[in-house]
């Protein structure tokens, strides 16, 4: 009887879980054929996969970004195949990081760069973006592309473990733990224990410590060190737990019901009328059971951050972030709101570029108020209207429900 009912609820599982793939599917099948243009022929070889695509009316896209591949973006891509089962297109990613892992061109310590060349991957160090510049005739690369920012590397270890979740295979596992070994070494604050910090920025002749804290990176690497964990003893990953939680429950100000966005260089909190809505909801994500109290961070973000149906990146409220917006549907569908999570879904897959990519943005350019990098002198990070890898991947997580920052199910 008891055998009879396993094999009645494993069907009735594997029914729930074809149904939910089936409703993400024109959001899966954009991403495998995105692949299918990447490799160009080739069905097997690991591969990263551009972040963007041309924007209407746009012949090409701008030199630093025409060849990227975003390890936040690829990350999010394996766990979006994942949820879709498409888990040897994930792997073909997954091997590629570990690939870029192992063969770096001046590291030698298991570092993930925050950005690769978007292609086949080939044996011998891993390509980095660049560009030809005609003005000074050189080969040109962006310093921040080069560089390793902790949450980046914490991504790439999460997706890694949710690949090995879905194959078995160890080696996904090995190399996640490498990598929150790599955050504990080199991002963990020497100074007080609490919290990580950015991690490591520039090019290789002259990386140097990014001394400032994000809320957003530390939700990260709690995230990646609670899943390591879960079955583990693994030193590393339980320094990480140790040292991002307390840093969480000190980024959240009751008086405001606000996560602060972290620290500036110096130490100094962040203010809490400056609003970034990763920062605002993720902890409600990756912390398994957030206090009551952190919910009111959600109620601000709709308060401050919603716009055109959806919610912007911060509180200009310049336009509609799509990435964002798939998020906040995602932590909806967490708190068991799921029409309101559906209504935000309806409205982030109206933006779909011919390509089935769903574009970053609901209108030309939206801004984040943040830098690209720890050069820059203003806010000159924006998002434009370009078909986006990380946007669609978002939008296939809500829609399967799929939370990246545990592996399971959010409902």
């Amino acid at each position: 009887m008891m055998l009879a009912q396993a094999r009645a609820l494993s069907t009735a599982a594997m029914l729930l879980m074809s149904a939910t793939v089936a409703m993400a599917q024109p959001l899966c099948e954009p991403i495998t054929r995105h692949i299918d243009r990447t490799a160009a022929g080739d069905v097997v070889s690991p591969l990263f996969l551009p972040s963007y695509e041309r924007g209407e009316g746009e012949t090409a896209l701008p030199p630093p970004i025409a060849r990227s591949a975003f390890s936040y973006d690829n990350a999010l891509a394996i766990v979006a195949l994942v949820s879709c089962g498409e888990f040897g297109a994930a792997q073909r990613i997954g091997d590629a990081f570990l690939s870029a892992m192992t063969s770096d061109r001046t590291f030698k310590d298991g570092r993930i760069r925050n950005a690769y060349r978007a292609g086949i991957v080939k044996s011998g160090p891993q390509l980095l973006p660049g560009w030809w510049d005609d003005h000074q005739l050189i080969w040109a690369e962006d310093a921040y592309q080069d560089g390793s920012q902790t949450g980046n590397v914490a991504w790439v270890g999460l997706s890694l473990l949710a690949l090995a979740e879905a194959t078995g295979e160890q080696r996904y596992r090995d190399a996640a733990q490498r990598l929150s070994s790599w955050i504990a070494d080199n991002a963990v604050d020497r100074h007080e224990a609490n919290g990580v910090t950015g991690g490591l920025a520039g090019f290789d002749a002259a990386q140097t410590p990014i001394p400032w804290k994000s809320t957003e990176h530390n939700v990260d690497a709690f995230a990646l060190g609670s899943w390591i964990a879960r079955d583990s003893a693994e030193p590393a990953a339980r320094k990480l737990v140790k040292v991002t939680r307390p840093f969480l429950d000190a980024m959240f100000d009751p008086a405001s019901g606000s996560f602060r966005m972290g620290t500036l260089p110096d130490g100094r909190l962040q203010p809490t009328h400056v609003y970034a809505l990763d920062a605002l909801i993720w902890p409600l994500l990756a912390v398994a059971d957030p206090p009551a109290d952190w919910r009111r961070s959600l109620a601000l973000a709709e308060t401050h951050l919603a716009v055109a149906g959806g919610y912007d990146f911060n509180g200009d409220q310049d336009g509609l972030w799509t990435e964002g917006t798939a998020q906040a549907a995602l932590v909806e569908r967490r708190a068991g709101n799921r029409p309101e999570a559906d209504r935000l879904l309806a409205v982030i897959e109206r933006f779909r570029a011919p390509s089935g990519l769903l574009y970053a943005t609901d209108r030309a350019r939206i801004s984040t108020g943040l830098a690209i990098g720890d050069t820059s002198k203003e806010a000159d990070f924006f998002y434009f209207h370009r078909p986006h890898l990380g946007a669609t991947a978002w939008a296939i997580l809500a829609r399967t429900g799929l939370n990246p920052f545990t592996g399971k199910k959010v409902d």
